[in-house]
């Protein structure tokens, strides 16, 4: 299954750990991803989306 908010499309992410010696290794930043129940077109559907999607009132939650 992807990781990607299926609300703005927010998915992973790349960066650099880096340790106290400042060695770099790759890893990846992945989005904080829920599953909801949501009002989409007047049906109730279980979609995954972001926690700041969430936040933001970019969905509506069923009751």
């Amino acid at each position: 299954m992807a990781k990607r908010c299926e609300v703005c499309g927010k998915g992973p992410m790349s960066g650099n750990n880096v340790s106290h010696a400042h060695n770099t290794t790759r890893r990846r930043f992945l989005p904080n991803l829920r599953n909801v129940r949501a009002m989409i077109a007047g049906q109730s559907k279980r979609v995954r989306i972001c926690a700041s999607c969430l936040r933001s009132g970019k969905i509506q939650k069923a009751a």
